[in-house]
């Protein structure tokens, strides 16, 4: 029971936007809480008490401790309460929550093959949508969303940038390149042949997806992942191989204008130039905060920026400044003592995922976490040019991942998986 009902809840963090577009009238992420605290209830009423040692990880003590500091944050009198209350839950509740379930839950291959499967299939589903939503267009739902100010974002020059059923095509974008980077992955992995052929067939469409999304910054997630993947490996060859063909595709990119004509290829390759217009707006506004977080060590409060500071703190000076990243993001709430704070657990959890993956000798769970952890490396560092780690599904699937990370030196000494 306690699986199921965190498998309805990644799931349902995947597609929860359809309900909210196509039915709307009622705030459906707020059903993100319900799962899980229906989750906490089922864990406390069936988990043995012995069973509660296996929280006993770094991972939930570095969340706590942000958890803990998130609260601390209520005191602060640059934002409201209400602004406090909505920015919590992605910025520290969920990680706590769904990291101490999937510790208290996963136990197994079986659970790590499972979770795989949803967040591949669920991300070719996306990749579908987003695919019909280009070449046959948008639901009566999506329409409305462009209609309503939507497309002030996502329609550029006549062209629509896809968003499937996300909550827009940053974050669309962004999970695209993080699945199809995992499912590529898996696709080289020590499984049957026609495993295999699937998952490179599904990351091909997920690939596709990234680009016909328009977020340029997706394609940091790829190669920084791709990099990491390459040094997990401990293969020279393929570290030499892998590095020479992501080093010419960046030239491709940089130094030719071969595909100009095809408007995604022509978006894409803006994201390696450093006179692009969007990426210098970017570099003044961080100037600008500069100047005004020089005095605010501990920020201006949850809430007070994106879309929580327009809906609860427009009268501050922050709620007009838009992060386009959630680095500066977490810089404008928290002040430049809680970003290093979260950065150093960031890079920590992450060294410490590679520091894992490194000694694994299973060929079959090394492959799995490899794919996991250059997922998250993707997605953290295509935060720093968009909101997407605080953002579903990238959020959950990033935090399950470090679950699986963490217990894979006991997985790789039990039984294989369902499937693969």
């Amino acid at each position: 029971m306690r699986v199921v009902l965190l498998f309805i809840l990644l799931t349902y963090c995947f597609i929860y936007g359809i309900f909210d577009r196509e039915i709307g009238g009622f705030q459906y992420g707020l059903l993100i809480e319900g799962l899980i605290l229906v989750s906490l209830v089922a864990v406390l009423i069936k988990t043995p008490p012995k069973e509660y040692t296996s929280i006993n990880h770094d991972l939930l003590y570095l969340l706590l401790l942000w958890f803990v500091i998130s609260i601390l944050e209520v005191l602060n009198p640059g934002a409201s309460f209400m602004g406090w209350i909505s920015e919590i839950r992605s910025t520290a509740l969920y990680p706590l929550s769904m990291v101490m379930l999937g510790l208290l839950i996963f136990r197994d291959n079986r659970h790590l093959d499972v979770f795989l499967l949803v967040i591949v299939g669920l991300s070719t589903l996306a990749s579908l949508n987003g695919i019909k939503q280009l070449y046959f267009g948008p639901s009566s739902g999506e329409q409305a969303f462009l209609n309503e100010g939507g497309a002030i974002t996502h329609i550029l020059f006549g062209r629509l940038r896809v968003f499937s059923f996300y909550s827009d095509a940053g974050q669309f974008g962004a999970s695209q390149a993080q699945l199809g980077l995992i499912s590529l992955i898996l696709g080289f992995g020590p499984f049957r042949r026609w495993i295999k052929v699937v998952f490179l067939c599904c990351s091909v469409l997920m690939l596709y997806g990234m680009l016909i999304s328009g977020t340029r910054g997706a394609l940091f997630a790829l190669v920084v992942g791709g990099f990491v993947a390459l040094i997990l490996s401990k293969n020279l060859k393929v570290l030499l191989l892998g590095g020479l063909i992501g080093l010419l595709f960046l030239s491709f990119l940089k130094f030719t204008y071969i595909g100009n004509s095809n408007y995604q290829i022509y978006r894409l390759r803006s994201a390696v130039n450093p006179d692009d217009p969007s990426l210098n707006v970017r570099f003044n506004t961080q100037k600008l905060l500069r100047e005004y977080m020089s005095t605010r060590p501990f920020g201006g409060g949850l809430g007070v920026t994106g879309h929580n500071g327009i809906l609860y703190n427009s009268d501050k000076f922050l709620s007009t400044v838009p992060p386009d990243s959630y680095f500066v993001k977490v810089w404008a709430m928290y002040g430049i003592v809680g970003f290093t704070i979260w950065l150093s657990i960031m890079l920590y959890i992450f060294g410490k995922c590679c520091g894992i993956v490194w000694r694994l000798e299973n060929k079959s769970v090394k492959i799995k976490m490899i794919a996991l952890t250059s997922g998250f490396a993707g997605i953290l560092f295509c935060s720093y040019g968009n909101e997407v780690i605080n953002s579903m599904p990238s959020s959950i699937v990033v935090y399950l991942s470090w679950v699986f990370i963490y217990k894979s030196p006991e997985l790789e000494k039990k039984e294989e998986g369902l499937i693969f």
